[in-house]
């Protein structure tokens, strides 16, 4: 990465002092992200030099202060206590006084006595303001910014952005192409701008580094949230003064040089687990069942399709294909006669709930109409009353392998059930559809998950409530309520708003006792949630403070299966359920 970062000694602090005396006070140039005042209280805890103690003073210089600090100093010369003045380059006007005030206390003060003072390096030799005898009687001590610390997390995010992908959409909704030739790219412009600046400019490079860097790869808005994310709880200024966690068990190390860290890595750093990402050990549960899954997957589709039994179980493919075609035709749902729907009720009695009711019917009425056309195709294909084309061939393929076939997939919702619980769903949906335009009713409790389009009737509820009110549609939002019911308690719909069920969570889970969402229960993958109320609110109402922006998909497969975003309470951070890839699914 370049000697710049790993190159340098640093003479220890209590050495330092032992120079120092009464006459020679400690001058610390400032550097940025760099307290050296740290290393005095440490020593003044050692030698029982502590505010506690009421024998060390720090004082902030700045805004009237400059009387504070020749009192403390009067005091402390007698007494034989230390002083510390912070940022003297703030008082320029005040800098002869003090040099007098050194001066004077030079002599016959008690030995203890010491001075420490610190300032920001002028920007250049005609802003120099700290007097000439300051500087020649003091001890001058200088450190450099911890570069290694920036490049040591720089390199830890680059490993973690890296190694998330395995954990599939948990872990990015798409996979990216991070590569070294991002970190190499990020270590040049981290170099280049601590050169530049006086102080590290943190938002500068969170931004380089999350929208640019790497975030020039992301496409999807949440994994650019998460990105920043990262960059946000990993570079700050804390890092650089204060013990912070990397990890669970992971603390930032200490600066330090090139063997310096690699030791520290070798010691330090745990087993890899996904508590490294800020996930729970629950993904890699998912992670390792989805990859199993799709092991035995492969192995079944390779097994020969053409023999003369399927499976060993005494029967051609042919007629364990007829079998699952006929028990699928005897269960297939009739279609909606629409003209008999919308003739119950009239155009100007149609709701937006009604709109929504009369699209979900239309959209299942092409999906049950192309499912019976090519059921009817393959079942005289069978009898040798059709030629068998290729589009039927498929279908026979994905009957036999208890695959969801393509025709059918284009015209239907995202799934990533097998065949045989996609049409146990198919023929769910169409009940709850019968129950709903049977009178037109708002259900009690919808079920979300049943909808073609659940987009379609989240807006309905916010053009119910902005017809009411004669709001602006654009104005206004989802407010969601996690409630303690389940679909049994509810007697019926609310006056405003719709109750809905059928919600999962992956990440996390609901802690109902709170009110809140809580760590996941191991082995707990995907828990269901209580019945959730949602009503449409102007904008300006919206709760913002200790709230989870949590993204809603209708499957595991995440990404393109985006519906909604709903707020969720929370009394952690955000940021912990963002790495934890918390969302709501409403099909598992």
């Amino acid at each position: 990465m370049g000697v710049q970062y790993v190159e340098g000694k640093q003479v220890d602090f209590s050495i330092s002092y032992e120079e120092s005396g009464p006459s020679i006070p400690i001058f610390f140039i400032l550097s940025p992200g760099v307290d050296p005042l740290k290393d005095v209280e440490a020593l003044g805890k050692k030698l029982k030099f502590s505010i506690a103690n009421k024998n060390f003073h720090n004082i902030s210089l700045g805004q009237g202060q400059e009387v504070v600090a020749e009192q403390a100093m009067d005091f402390s010369a007698k007494e034989g206590h230390w002083v510390i003045l912070q940022n003297v380059h703030l008082v320029a006007k005040w800098l002869s006084q003090f040099e007098k005030k050194l001066e004077q206390y030079s002599l016959d003060s008690h030995d203890n006595y010491r001075v420490f003072i610190s300032a920001e390096p002028a920007a250049s030799a005609d802003t120099h303001i700290i007097p000439h005898g300051i500087l020649e009687s003091a001890i001058k001590i200088i450190n450099e910014p911890p570069s290694g610390i920036i490049l040591f997390v720089l390199c830890y995010f680059h490993a973690v952005v890296q190694e998330r992908r395995k954990f599939g959409p948990q872990g990015w909704n798409r996979s990216y192409p991070f590569n070294v030739g991002d970190l190499t790219i990020s270590v040049n412009v981290l170099y280049n701008y601590l050169e530049a600046n006086n102080k590290v400019p943190w938002e500068d490079l969170r931004y380089l580094f999350g929208e640019i860097m790497y975030g020039g790869h992301i496409t999807d808005d949440w994994d650019r949230r998460l990105c920043r994310t990262y960059l946000e709880v990993y570079m700050h200024p804390d890092m650089l003064s204060s013990e912070l966690f990397l990890a669970p068990g992971f603390p930032i190390p200490p600066n330090s040089d090139y063997k310096g860290y690699h030791a520290y890595i070798d010691e330090i750093l745990p087993p890899e687990s996904p508590y490294l990402y800020g996930l729970h050990p629950n993904a890699e549960i998912e992670f390792l069942t989805s990859t199993s899954e799709h092991l035995f997957k492969t192995v079944f589709e390779m097994q020969p399709q053409d023999s003369g039994t399927a499976g060993g179980a005494g029967i051609s493919k042919e007629e364990k294909v007829k079998i699952i075609l006929d028990e699928m035709t005897e269960k297939l749902p009739d279609e909606f006669i629409m003209a008999e729907l919308m003739g119950k009720v009239p155009v100007e009695e149609r709701t937006p709930y009604v709109v929504v009711a009369f699209q979900e019917c239309e959209r299942m009425n092409l999906l049950l109409s192309e499912i019976k056309r090519t059921l009817k195709e393959l079942d005289l294909g069978l009898k040798g009353e059709l030629t068998i084309t290729s589009d039927m061939e498929d279908l026979s393929n994905a009957l036999y392998m208890d695959q969801v076939p393509n025709g059918w997939a284009n015209r239907a919702y995202p799934s990533l059930y097998t065949l045989t619980a996609w049409y146990a769903d198919l023929i769910q949906r169409v009940k709850e559809l019968e129950g709903w335009v049977s009178d037109f009713q708002l259900p009690a409790a919808v079920w979300l998950a049943g909808f073609f389009n659940p987009q379609s009737f989240l807006t309905a509820i916010m053009q119910q409530m902005a017809r009411k009110n004669e709001w602006p549609l654009d104005k206004m939002c989802i407010q969601c309520d996690v409630t303690k019911k389940c679909r049994d308690d509810m007697a019926g719909p609310p006056r405003e708003g719709a109750f809905i069920h059928g919600l999962f969570m992956e990440g996390a889970r609901w802690d109902t006792q709170t009110g809140m969402i809580g760590e996941s229960l191991l082995k707990e993958l995907t828990p269901m949630l209580p019945i959730v109320f949602l009503k449409a609110i102007p904008v300006d109402r919206q709760e913002t403070k200790n709230i989870y922006q949590c993204p809603v998909y209708k499957t595991k497969q995440r990404g393109p299966t985006f519906v909604w975003t709903f707020n969720l309470k929370t009394k952690e951070k955000s940021s912990k359920w963002i790495l934890g890839g918390v969302c709501l699914l409403l099909q598992v």
